[in-house]
């Protein structure tokens, strides 16, 4: 009997070393025949510890939510040939995978990803070995052109084009590099495909630089991504000592090597002229473009960069052909996308589907709809370059000029999901926070431009909006996306943009009557307390910090608001709803 532990980092913050320490621990005190094994996130990190058993049969049951005293029941039960159903995962979880079409995260959750002889045993390696041995670089590329595989980082640009631009370049020397800096908030897509699949990465680079004419690569990781640079080195150590990296790769005139160089968590290095500015021990700051990559890169030379899913595609693609993903998808996005879904979802976790599909689908039948059936009220999307898309566009198709015609944008995968309970505004300030700090600083229009905005969006949630500070966040917004030297700074105002053009209301709201109907900006909201409800249970006044409340037992209390620091407390410690947020 085997026995596999869900070790994502999802899977270990929610307690999977303890499970696998005290599995092992009772299997060894015990003399039992059962093998315990690791795998990566298979997307559901909701039900994270995720433990299965494969019975001696091949039968297979996954059990969910597991902890280190229940999963000694389990074992007990496992080994009587008996399923504990009331630890098994839900139907309606294992429907929420069979309604997915994984592709990138075909082996993430499946397999274990520091053995190299399981992804050998999926099909592992084998594409490389029929580029190497049976196809031309111009027959790779072309098999990548007839797919439709666009760049899944969020620029969307065609994989063959970049490909077929290195190759044409002039030189001997090219560099192939894997952009793995995720940084927006809320994204973790590559870190689940590193994690859990870092062989797949492996592989479809080594594709590329075929195709390319490149015999060295690099992996740029953010360093916050420990887990998944500990087993990207064991899969490249793994992949030389089979002979999958190296020199002469299956007996060709081909040999290619990959390192691993760890960023120190720039925002700005997603963008692929800073990425290879950090390369090279610079700051990392955006170069002007043309000359591009592809023909003055890394050390001038001719470079390609993808990002991590893009790869983890490749491979596929090669084995199943570029019709067979260009099946699936719109006819101006072909394939599948992998997408992070966090916020006030229910299933939060990542899900892979076919481009096409509807905002909906993924949010309410896979993410299981809004927390505690609160009404939905926006999404976004493409991180702090993206932009929200409101309820009553849910039913916007995921491809890319579609995602674009809202003013949103597909980016690398990140869907933020927002409720009722949330303030746009400051979900605006929150994003323009986030790209002002990360700004290089490079460019005037994006260095100061987001600051002034910021400002702008700080003194309204503060309370102290004026007239006309709509017209000018639009007017700064719209300057900075034509002026900005990159793409940071050109998607930047998006947020703002976007949240102006479909929540305009709440902006006037703050401005002109001084409220956030969310009740999220604190200057902008009152606490008070219903006489009529209030049981005098004395729980607010006791749990408010500031003594803020006063009153006698059963009898009514009051607020005191030149006190009240609006913490909430006397709101969630409320039995009766006695106390009003205003």
């Amino acid at each position: 009997m085997k026995m596999i532990v869900g070790k994502g980092s999802c899977g270990i913050a929610a307690g999977a070393n303890k499970v696998s320490d005290s599995a092992e621990q009772y299997i060894k005190d015990n003399n039992l025949d059962i093998d315990v094994s690791v795998t990566g996130c298979i997307g559901m990190c909701y039900l994270e510890p995720i433990v299965d058993f494969i019975r001696d049969d091949g039968t297979k049951t996954t059990y969910v939510l597991v902890n280190a005293e229940n999963i000694k029941e389990i074992i007990d039960s496992e080994l009587k040939g008996e399923t504990l159903t009331k630890y098994e995962m839900p139907e309606v979880d294992k429907q929420r995978l069979e309604k997915q079409t994984r592709i990138a995260l075909r082996n993430c959750g499946v397999i274990n990803p520091e053995h190299i002889e399981e992804y050998i045993a999926k099909g592992g390696y084998k594409a490389i070995e029929k580029c190497v041995t049976e196809m031309t670089p111009e027959e790779v590329i072309e098999e990548i052109k007839v797919s439709g595989l666009a760049g899944r980082g969020g620029a969307g640009f065609p994989t063959w084009f970049k490909w077929n631009a290195a190759r044409s370049a002039q030189g001997t020397k090219k560099y192939t590099i894997c952009n793995a800096d995720e940084g927006d908030p809320g994204a973790f897509m590559d870190r689940a495909v590193l994690e859990g699949d870092p062989h797949a990465v492996l592989e479809g680079m080594l594709i590329g630089a075929y195709a390319m004419g490149s015999d060295e690569g690099v992996i740029y990781v953010r360093a916050e991504y420990p887990l998944a640079i500990v087993r990207l080195n064991i899969a490249i150590k793994q992949a030389e000592e089979k002979g999958f990296l190296g020199d002469n790769i299956f007996g060709s005139n081909f040999s290619f090597r990959i390192r691993i160089k760890a960023g120190a968590g720039a925002f700005v290095c997603g963008e692929e002229t800073a990425l290879i500015a950090s390369l090279e021990g610079e700051r990392g700051m955006p170069r002007l473009k043309p000359p591009f990559p592809a023909n003055k890169g890394y050390w001038q030379k001719p470079s390609n960069i993808n990002n991590v899913e893009t790869y983890a595609n490749v491979a596929w693609i090669i084995l199943n052909g570029g019709k067979a993903f260009s099946a699936m998808g719109t006819p101006n996005s072909k394939g599948t996308k992998v997408f992070a879904l966090t916020g006030k979802i229910k299933k939060g976790g990542l899900v892979e589907i076919p481009m096409g599909a509807t905002v909906k689908d993924v949010i309410f039948d896979i993410g299981g709809g809004i927390k505690e059936d609160r009404a939905f009220k926006a999404v976004q999307m493409g991180g702090p370059s993206g932009g929200c898309i409101p309820a009553d566009l849910v039913d916007t198709l995921i491809d890319y000029k579609t995602l674009a015609a809202t003013g949103a944008i597909m980016g690398s995968g990140g869907m933020v999901v927002m409720d009722e309970t949330t303030c746009m505004v400051d979900m605006a300030r929150f994003f323009l926070d986030f790209t002002c700090k990360e700004s290089c600083g490079k460019c005037i229009h994006c260095r100061l431009g987001t600051k002034r905005m910021l400002e702008i969006l700080t003194r309204i949630t503060d309370g102290e909006g004026k007239d006309g500070d709509i017209e000018l966040l639009e007017s700064l917004a719209l300057n900075i996306k034509s002026s900005a030297l990159c793409g940071l700074g050109q998607t930047a105002p998006n947020p703002v943009l976007t949240t102006i053009r479909y929540f305009r209301n709440e902006y006037e709201d703050h401005i002109y009557k001084k409220k956030c109907t969310a009740h999220q900006c604190k200057n902008l909201v009152s606490y008070t307390i219903d006489a009529d409800k209030c049981k005098g249970c004395t729980l607010c006044a006791r749990n408010c910090p500031v003594g803020a409340i006063s009153g006698t037992v059963k009898n009514p209390h009051v607020i005191d608001t030149d006190k009240c620091i609006k913490c909430g407390k006397c709101l969630s410690s409320c039995n009766f709803g006695a106390v009003i947020v205003d």
